[in-house]
């Protein structure tokens, strides 16, 4: 089988709830509670010595897009993350995102602007661990990702304000 990606909290292409928005404690003029969903996943492929989650806005107006959740060196035998502030699996680590520090920052795409995509992909790896630290950037923990990939699969998500 295929490993999939699900949620109880949406689903694939639906939109994500307010409990799900950044806070207004980040000062982007969002209102909601920073919540991030409920993740689970099936069909972990054999040969599997970690996982690895990210969160990403292509719609961003960056010209780079936007990371908002980066989790990386799950444990293979995990398969879920549930729904909550700091929920992530013991073993597990949080690297920094493009709101500066570890941790979920929910979607707050500018007012008025189309709805953004908010595309959380599940990596399957062939590494225990990335070897890296939670300052590390998005962009370097995504080349690593990328280079021990088994296989991996996506969750998208919609939001508009």
């Amino acid at each position: 089988m295929t490993l999939t990606l699900l949620s109880t909290s949406f689903g694939d292409g639906d939109y994500l709830s307010n409990k799900h928005c950044l806070s207004s404690d980040f000062g982007f003029g969002c209102d909601g509670n920073n919540v991030s969903p409920e993740l689970h996943w099936e069909s972990v492929p054999d040969g599997t010595k970690s996982l690895a989650l990210t969160c990403y806005d292509p719609d961003a107006p960056t010209g780079s897009g936007f990371w908002h959740w980066v989790v990386i060196d799950i444990p293979p035998g995990t398969m879920s993350i549930p729904e909550g502030r700091h929920n992530i699996p013991i073993g597990a680590m949080e690297t920094r995102t493009d709101f500066g520090k570890p941790g979920y920052g929910g979607p707050c795409p500018p007012e008025g602007d189309h709805p953004h995509r908010y595309i959380f992909t599940l990596f399957s790896l062939k590494t225990e661990s990335l070897s890296v630290d939670p300052d590390t950037s998005a962009a370097v923990v995504g080349f690593m990702l990328n280079s021990n990939t088994i296989e991996k699969a996506t969750l998208m998500g919609f939001f508009k304000r």
